[in-house]
């Protein structure tokens, strides 16, 4: 489930009382014991390592802060000079903590529990790096990547090249699939993308060779699609905007599907998530999709209705479930 470990689970506000977000991220120990709670709440079939996607733009050389207001990078990229001065880091010596904390998972859980990694995706990656925090309509970006469309270019391209080692890392910790975020993708047109944020994660899918599974998450990212699909992903994970019926019948079978109760269900009575959540399963017949949200939890959700909302997918999985001889 998207967001795992957060707000939503007592034992992790305990945790976030005595030590900072990045601190948590930062300490093996910590990110193992907050990436496992969930785990061993909710029955959830993966363990996604605790971590976040800005953590490569720090070790690219950007100051980062990370705090409940949200991230906050107080010296943007804005130029060539900035984009030139980013560099490409080891990420078992500058980020030796995420790798450390995945082997750690990896012997907790044992090699029949899948271990996730992730990485932000280039264009919203930058899209922090250019504006210094999140910002509606993304202005100064937008405007970076048409003044200084080669220069954004660049950006795009030491994101990935950075990212690509990064992941890699990741993989030979003990991920099992990795998953690219591009929460921000739906800002842009399908011209915008197409030209800019699709050659950068392309390359990154390129350069991680098959290794593992890699799944590709956007946002708002309905007029994207056919576009998306050429990635090279496994698998597409889609927000609750979307139909998963009708993505199936635009994309065909050869992409599986991730996705797509809306978050906010989970705020809502027990009769609705079960109505909701079926109604997802449902619609690709149970095959070539992974349940999950369409977003991340939300803080306020009661812990009894994100167990509800796993249950209901897993009793669903026994359902659709073929018999051995029939599968190939």
């Amino acid at each position: 489930m998207m967001r795992q470990a957060g707000r939503y689970l007592p034992e992790y506000r305990e945790i976030r009382a005595k030590h900072a977000f990045l601190d948590v991220c930062k300490t093996p120990q910590l990110a193992v014991e907050v990436s496992l709670q969930p785990f061993r709440r909710l029955g959830v079939d993966a363990v996604i390592v605790f971590s976040d996607i800005l953590i490569p733009a720090e070790a690219m050389g950007l100051q980062l802060e990370l705090g409940d207001a949200g991230p906050n990078l107080p010296n943007p990229v804005r130029s060539k000079a900035d984009v030139d001065r980013l560099r490409i880091f080891d990420p078992e010596t500058d980020t030796g903590f995420l790798p450390e904390a995945i082997r750690g998972i990896v012997k907790s859980v044992g090699p029949e529990v899948p271990v996730l990694g992730f990485a932000g995706a280039p264009w919203t990656l930058a899209s922090y790096m250019v504006e210094g925090k999140t910002k509606e309509g993304f202005a100064t970006v937008k405007s970076f990547l048409y003044h200084q469309p080669k220069t954004f270019r660049a950006l795009l391209h030491r994101i990935a090249q950075a990212t690509i080692p990064y992941l890699r890392a990741q993989i030979a910790a003990g991920a099992t699939a990795v998953q690219l975020f591009d929460t921000w993708c739906g800002e842009l047109n399908l011209q915008d993308y197409e030209e800019f944020a699709l050659p950068a994660i392309q390359e990154i899918i390129a350069g991680l060779s098959g290794s593992v599974p890699v799944i590709y998450y956007t946002k708002a990212s309905q007029h994207l699609l056919p576009a998306v699909a050429r990635t090279g992903a496994n698998v597409l994970s889609v927000d609750w905007r979307v139909d998963m019926a009708e993505i199936r019948k635009t994309l065909g079978p050869k992409i599986a599907l991730q996705g797509n109760v809306d978050p906010a269900v989970l705020l809502g009575p027990q009769e609705k998530i079960r109505e909701v959540t079926l109604d997802a399963i449902n619609s690709l017949g149970g095959h070539g999709h992974i349940l999950n949200l369409g977003h991340g939890i939300l803080q306020h959700t009661p812990v009894e209705n994100a167990q509800l909302f796993i249950e209901m997918g897993q009793r669903a999985l026994l359902h659709h479930a073929r018999p051995a001889a029939q599968v190939r």
